[in-house]
């Protein structure tokens, strides 16, 4: 006798209301657990906030304290006899006022004076040396011009405060503060005879690791600290060997282990509650903090984690009650399973193989799909649901790619954007740095361009555009990079040279081209280019170094009057 298939589920259902008590059981443990860890991720949140504004607290009191410097009168009277002979009697006293201020605050690792003439020879220096006080002497004192919190000082308004990044420290005789994160706060002094210039600098370091040691004093000891930078790379981690991995040529970023933190970098959030993708078991909270209120693109990413079985160790007493139930049932499920299997679990095994298949690796598997009853209506519609559903993901994906190759490069040349260029910019200098080889990066700004527009419409300047795009292309070879920042402006990466000279040939094979005219649209356009490079290691070592000093170099080449090129510091190679 044929029994349909909703006779044989009636039955079953019958038969496992039994069950009904694990449900419940199941889910007030479940609900339990649930409640504890929400609570954990709104505590942990409070707890980050907090942690972040102390932090900008610290920071905002370094600040206050730095201007304090600022305002002293033996500093004042020290600036005023720059150029005179050293006030050895206000230098002392400053030093005094320097060690004073370091027995005040563990976290600050170096105080110093430095003068913006003598190529940044500092002044006066006060420095931990364990659990000492060093002041340097004279023959102690370096020239600092070349750091960016010296040269990038000299350039904001007299009583500005410039933040670094938070950097190992490799400056030598930093003493305590060697080879140690550092966050270098500068500002610049007034100079007695022109109000609004620069003398001196008053620089105070100060170290990451003595900072949040004070900081987390007042958090439980099973917290969990994380700090990142705008990029990601991590700098406090529970885990030493996982920070300041781009210190030593690698990219160690927090977003791989905590995926919502990606949301932070790129700013759509301010705070967040996340899991670690390690079974989930670090339950953890992040904020992003602007740390330098003059630079928006200066931040840092400060977390919170506590591991998710510490914060559900309640609930166990509680899972031990449930699971005593539920073995005792699970027998009734045997018995229940043993009646009910050749009848109605064969085919749904069959569907369920199918369905953990197709959500594996999209495979469509067989089914039965030849059956009249329900199940073989259920497993046709299956069938056709797994077909459609791969046909919407191939359409995802070509819509995903298609939005990923948009992200990274210019709508008009096809080229890549600034934001891709960077990353293969970072990438070839890490590459550098370890093979020893030079490399260049090439700024390109067309001449007169303004007037193209100007005379003959934008649709005729798109189209010299994505000409000019297609000779940079074809003049480059396939290892480089060539990239629209915006504009009319292009730049050019140049790796995997065994020497700087052979990078000038293709710089001349550039000028060249732009000697020759351009048919646009039956337009005749001469078109012209100013061309600046930098090359590394000689001119910089960071991408952002590179680019500027390229930039620099072709607004040179732009005031010896346009269509030539230049390289930084005003030689060739």
């Amino acid at each position: 006798m044929n029994y349909s298939i909703r006779f044989k589920l009636s039955c079953a259902f019958t038969l496992f209301g039994i069950l009904l008590t694990v449900l419940i059981g199941y889910y007030a443990y479940a609900t339990s657990r649930s409640m504890l860890l929400s609570a954990a991720e709104r505590d942990l949140l409070t707890a980050t906030q907090v942690l972040g504004r102390n932090l900008q607290s610290s920071l905002a009191n370094a600040t206050q304290d730095l201007r304090l410097l600022y305002s002293l009168p033996q500093t004042r009277n020290l600036v005023e006899r720059a150029g005179k002979n050293r006030a050895a009697e206000e230098a002392s006293e400053l030093a005094e006022t320097f060690s004073n201020l370091l027995k005040l605050h563990p976290q600050y690792l170096q105080i110093r004076l430095i003068g913006t003439a003598e190529h940044g020879l500092e002044r006066v220096r006060v420095e931990r040396d364990g659990q000492q006080l060093v002041r340097s002497s004279a023959a102690q004192l370096q020239e600092k011009a070349h750091l960016p919190y010296v040269f990038q000082a000299r350039t904001l308004p007299p009583g500005s405060v410039y933040l670094s990044p938070i950097t190992i420290n490799h400056e030598l005789g930093a003493h305590s503060g060697l080879n140690q994160p550092t966050i270098t706060l500068s500002s610049p002094l007034a100079s007695s005879a022109n109000p609004n210039s620069t003398s001196d600098l008053m620089v105070l370091n100060i170290g990451l690791n003595q900072l949040f040691q004070q900081l987390q004093s007042d958090l439980p000891p099973h917290y969990q600290v994380f700090l990142s930078n705008e990029l990601g790379d991590i700098l406090i981690h529970p885990d030493a060997s996982q920070t300041f991995g781009f210190d030593g040529g690698r990219r160690i970023l927090l977003q791989d282990s905590f995926p919502a933190v990606a949301d932070l970098l790129l700013g759509s959030q301010l705070a967040i509650k996340s899991r670690s993708t390690q079974d989930q078991s670090l339950v953890a909270s992040f904020v992003r903090l602007q740390l330098d209120e003059h630079d928006t693109q200066r931040f840092v990413i400060l977390g919170l984690a506590q591991p998710a079985a510490f914060i559900v160790s309640d609930a166990h007493q509680l899972g031990w009650g449930i699971a005593k139930v539920v073995a005792i049932l699970s027998l009734l499920t045997v018995l229940l399973a043993a009646l009910t299997a050749r009848a109605i679990t064969r085919p749904l095994h069959q569907m369920m193989v199918s369905i953990k298949g197709f959500a594996r690796d999209r495979s469509v598997l067989e089914l039965p799909v030849l059956r009249s009853d329900e199940l073989g209506q259920l497993a046709r519609s299956f069938h056709d649901m797994q077909l459609k559903i791969l046909e919407q993901l191939n359409e995802l994906q070509a819509s995903r790619n298609a939005l990923v190759h948009l992200a990274q490069h210019d709508p008009l040349t096809g080229l890549p954007n600034r934001r891709c260029f960077f990353e293969r910019l970072e990438h070839a200098i890490a590459n550098a740095r370890r093979s020893g080889k030079p490399l260049a990066v090439l700024f390109v700004d067309l001449d007169h361009f303004k007037q193209i527009n100007d005379h003959l419409g934008h649709g005729i300047g798109d189209q010299v555009l994505q000409t000019i795009a297609r000779q940079l292309s074809s003049i480059t070879r396939e290892v480089d990079t060539v990239a629209r920042l915006g504009g009319d402006e292009f730049v050019i990466l140049l790796e995997h040279f065994e020497q700087t000279k052979d990078i000038l040939q293709i710089v001349q094979k550039l000028h060249e081209r732009f000697q020759s005219s351009l048919l646009i649209d039956g337009h005749e356009l001469n078109i012209r280019a100013s061309i600046g490079v930098s090359l590394y290691p000689r001119d910089g070592i960071s991408a952002e170094q590179l680019l500027q000093f390229a930039d620099s170099a072709m607004y040179s080449a732009k005031n010896s009057g346009r269509n030539t090129y230049t390289f930084h510091y005003g030689g060739e190679y």
